[in-house]
């Protein structure tokens, strides 16, 4: 762990200090048993501890039936309505769906032709940065990790803000819009500076459209020549969509929530929802997903072959293979147990996609991994709930299809987790008066002070 970086270096002190504090800071797992510590806001059968109400979005992944809880397919629904039917509805009529998501999401309830036109107007108005803010804040110091330079740009929009601390409902709905339309410039600029700095690619700097939905403007900032096809663009619309809004309980929005009720501002909050986010437990996930398959297809010479896949994945849940964590990514979820709905419909395009990408053997590589992968950990693990792919299975497979770079498979979920992010803080000023602050209990011996020249 040297580095030539004195900003990076772990030295040998670090390391015997950090000894010191490992030693320090065990505490006994026998006592959260005792004390019937929730560790991670979660019962002993894995449900969520209730914290708050919310009238944003449902996730049902079971049905009570005589007193017993029983797995079902998943649902999920914003503001009331089922997932399936809002996709299905913009999908039929050829329409993109971010923008309409995003007024329902944050407005509560559907636009009609008018009000979406003219939504979609207020939107584009904001996808301008300040005078030189891609030169001074993204340019400068680029990060090689894009999400963190997204962090840098929202808590400097603080600066440009003259009301920035005002949580008055109007304007946080403002600050909130705002966001929303700048998170995908930060997100594309971030990536290509990065790239042009760190790594020797090409820098080019396209500006983003006013008459171009959120999809379509990401396409045509990352690529040089700005092309793409409508397909293309209408599946990464549908990927924002399903990727917009999940619950209050997830990590990045309870952290939202959290920081909000603390009475702070919009950039501090949404900051701290993007450190969340990154986090390979939560929006990182997609990445591990990704490096999964690519050392899958290193590693399985016939794609079609079940035996040959199945021993693989056998290999990879007993931690002989791929990163040995025992770990098969996108398999699984939290919440859902026999089916992940966002998971679900995104397959549905996958197919599409793929063929015309002329990547068929892939998504059956994915088909058998999924069904195959179902039943390996249904019989090699102590399952109390079903499992199943959850979105970030095939979310990773359409970025690549979509020449989209690993590194912006995170920040385009932030990208469309922002618009939930903000509906849920803006609810919760406007229903919670309380600072969040969960117990902890202190577990450690009392002990005597002694003078300087009298400790060991």
């Amino acid at each position: 762990m040297n580095s030539n970086n004195p900003y990076s270096e772990v030295t040998p002190k670090i390391f015997e200090l950090a000894k010191e504090c490992a030693h320090n800071n065990h505490i006994d797992k026998e006592l959260y048993a005792k004390h019937k510590v929730n560790l991670g806001l979660r019962d002993v059968n894995g449900q969520g501890i209730l914290t708050g109400l919310t009238e944003i979005s449902d996730i049902i992944s079971f049905e009570e039936k005589d007193g017993e809880r029983i797995p079902c397919e998943g649902i999920l629904k914003y503001r009331g309505y089922d997932i399936y039917k809002l996709v299905d509805g913009f999908m039929e009529e050829d329409r993109f769906g971010f923008e309409e998501i995003t007024y329902l999401l944050l407005l509560g309830k559907l636009p009609n032709r008018e009000e979406l036109a003219d939504f979609t107007e207020l939107l584009a108005s904001y996808r301008k940065l300040p005078k030189n803010f891609v030169r001074d804040v993204i340019l400068k110091a680029p990060s090689r990790e894009v999400m963190n330079t997204m962090a840098r740009c929202v808590l400097t929009m603080y600066v440009y803000d003259d009301m920035a601390d005002n949580i008055a409902i109007p304007n946080v709905l403002r600050q909130s819009l705002q966001l929303v339309s700048l998170f995908p410039i930060w997100a594309v600029y971030g990536y290509l500076s990065s790239q042009y700095y760190h790594y020797g690619n090409d820098l080019h700097i396209n500006q983003p459209r006013t008459d171009l939905s959120t999809a379509e403007n990401i396409l045509h900032m990352l690529r040089p020549d700005g092309k793409y096809t409508d397909l293309e663009a209408k599946i990464l619309d549908l990927a924002l969509v399903l990727h917009a809004e999940h619950g209050g309980g997830n990590n990045s929005t309870f952290t939202a929530h959290v920081v909000s009720s603390s009475g702070t501002d919009t950039y501090s909050a949404v900051a701290a929802a993007l450190g969340s986010l990154k986090g390979p437990k939560h929006g990182g996930a997609n990445i591990k997903v990704v490096r999964m398959f690519n050392d899958i297809k290193e590693n399985v010479k016939d794609w079609t072959n079940e035996e040959e896949i199945a021993a693989y994945l056998t290999a990879i849940l007993e931690k002989r293979a791929f990163d040995r964590t025992g770990l098969i990514y996108g398999m699984g979820h939290a919440v859902y147990s026999i089916s992940d709905p966002r998971a679900c419909i995104l397959e549905r395009c996958v197919k599409d996609l793929s063929a015309e990408k002329g990547r068929d053997d892939e998504y059956t590589l994915y088909k058998n991994v999924a069904k195959i992968g179902t039943k390996l950990i249904s019989e090699k693990r102590k399952i109390y709930k079903g499992v199943s792919p959850n979105v970030d299975f095939f979310s990773g497979f359409v970025y690549s299809m979509l020449n989209i770079p690993a590194e912006l498979l995170t920040p385009i979920f932030a990208i469309a987790r922002i618009v939930g992010w903000s509906a849920h803080r803006i609810e919760g000023l406007i229903n919670a008066d309380k600072i969040i602050r969960p117990g902890y209990m202190g577990v450690g011996e009392a002990r005597e002070y002694t003078k300087i020249d009298e400790r060991n």
